[in-house]
């Protein structure tokens, strides 16, 4: 039976529990990048935000199926239908065709996917393999009455719904109403301000590159209906749980649920998880401001993408964060700090010491070793498990991993801890312990702490307990904490 879990449900405006349609099984769909140009560390946060929503249910005892679109055509530069096909703008501004610039930035979406940690959804799906699928959908909306046509493109009408505006309070209603009538381009076809398109035959410009045959005339899909059709086509007509970024939440889902619920004629998804901006000083990290700060970037300016990931994790994933790199310099600190704690442990055993430090293999020789104190260990992975599973407590879990370098036990506990943790904080501590090549303590420095421990016994023995306490603290003012546990003494670098 899995871990009770629970989140914040944009759809229900609270945090619910949890429950999928089959037990212990989780269908998760995510909208995926619009690969027009570099996804920006803001994007990238999001991803990191859902990777560990993911791990966390898996680590809860939940199975999860994940499928991701990548929007290769249809997005227009303006949400509300207007403006430029983004993918046919970055054509034109890189010289290349459609083609080439999704090709280009679905391997560098994935360059940058990749080095945070994140794992790859089971399915990846371009949104130019569904036309197909997406007629179908526009087919079977105008059928029911859901659609009409109209200047030669295909619209869904929004007044057939009770409530369209599902995300909203009534004072929402009226922001979001206000608007639509705001649209700085009013598209004349359209029945309702709210309507969105479907399928488009007239574009707003001529040489949109790519089209298909349909039963309207030849033209392209518009952006929302990708995001239904993909997730129907690989995870059937429920979705457990539906993510995506704030800015997402309208009109892109809003829309996504009014045709996927038309559709299929019954509720879709039950709970949506969104999480929030990253800012920088000047407000909401954006492409449009010219140069994109990437993860890559990242990496040229010396940072490791997990010490990124790291800061991602220490705050939660519904509030603002605000990156600066004086901030991420302060995380590069205390990232290398718990590195250099975990070589610390490695070096007080003398088997983990001992042990092959290829990371697969000393992972192996942690998890079979007798050493590790499995009620410690497990009473650590129900507080763990406790943190995550409440409204995906980052923050919380970030904690408890510092609270594993102060705990009463051995070092091979402390590492099994670490090993277990790291199923949903992805951090890599122990591979980068083993793989630093200072991970060798000092030979002189070892040396003295072990002279150090044994004066210490002998003084202890001869109950000259101020010359024990002395020895202690000048052990302390070198940067070595020892405890006495019941496997000895035991010494760690703080």
């Amino acid at each position: 039976m899995p871990h009770t879990f629970s989140f914040y449900n944009t759809l229900s405006r609270k945090i619910d529990d949890f429950v999928p349609r089959e037990e212990g099984k989780v269908s998760m769909y995510t909208c995926g990048p619009t690969v027009y140009h570099f996804a920006h560390i803001g994007n990238i946060r999001t991803y990191i935000m859902q990777d560990a929503l993911i791990k966390a249910l898996e680590y809860c005892g939940y199975d999860v199926k994940r499928v991701m679109n990548i929007t290769d055509v249809g997005h227009l530069s303006s949400d509300a239908d207007t403006g430029e096909d983004k993918m046919l703008a970055g054509a034109k501004r890189e010289h290349k065709t459609v083609m080439e610039i999704a090709d280009f930035y679905t391997k560098a979406f994935f360059k940058d996917f990749d080095a945070v940690g994140n794992k790859r959804p089971d399915v990846i799906e371009p949104a130019t393999n569904c036309i197909p699928e997406f007629i179908h959908m526009v087919e079977t909306l105008l059928e029911k009455g859901y659609a009409y046509v109209a200047g030669g493109n295909v619209y869904f009408d929004t007044s057939k719904l009770e409530d369209y505006y599902v995300f909203s309070s009534a004072i929402e209603k009226e922001e979001l109403q206000v608007g639509v009538r705001d649209d700085v381009e009013e598209d004349t076809a359209k029945k309702n301000k709210t309507d969105f398109v479907l399928w488009f035959t007239k574009s707003k410009f001529e040489d949109q590159a790519l089209k298909w045959d349909s039963p309207w005339g030849v033209g392209y899909p518009g952006w929302h209906i990708e995001c239904s059709c993909i997730s129907m086509k690989h995870l059937g007509e429920y979705i457990d749980i539906h993510c995506g970024g704030v800015d997402n939440i309208f009109p892109h889902h809003t829309n996504e649920i009014a045709q996927s619920e038309s559709y299929l004629g019954h509720e879709w998804c039950k709970y949506w998880f969104h999480s929030n901006h990253l800012n920088d000083r000047a407000g909401k990290m954006s492409k449009s401001k010219g140069a994109v700060l990437t993860v890559s970037v990242l990496q040229e300016k010396g940072y490791d993408p997990l010490v990124y990931r790291f800061f991602c994790l220490q705050s939660h994933y519904r509030k603002p964060l605000e990156f600066s790199f004086d901030v991420l310099d302060n995380t590069v600190t205390a990232y290398n700090n718990l590195v250099k704690k975990v070589e610390a442990l490695i070096a007080s055993d003398d088997a983990l010491k001992a042990a092959d430090k290829n990371l697969e293999s000393f992972l192996n020789t942690v998890r079979s070793s007798a050493d590790v104190d499995k009620a410690v260990l497990k009473e650590f992975e129900d507080k763990f498990a406790d943190a995550i599973s409440n409204d995906l407590n980052t923050s919380m879990a970030v904690t408890l991993l510092y609270d594993v370098f102060k705990a009463d036990t051995n070092a091979a506990t402390k590492l099994a801890i670490i090993d277990s943790f790291d199923k949903v904080l992805s951090l890599d501590l122990i591979g980068h312990a083993l793989a630093d090549d200072s991970a060798d303590i000092d030979p002189e420095l070892e040396a003295y702490i072990k002279d150090a421990i044994e004066r210490r016994a002998a003084a202890k023995k001869a109950k000259d307990f101020a010359t024990a306490d002395a020895i202690r603290d000048e052990l302390l003012a070198k940067g070595v904490e020892i405890k006495d546990t019941r496997e000895g003494v035991k010494w760690t670098l703080v």
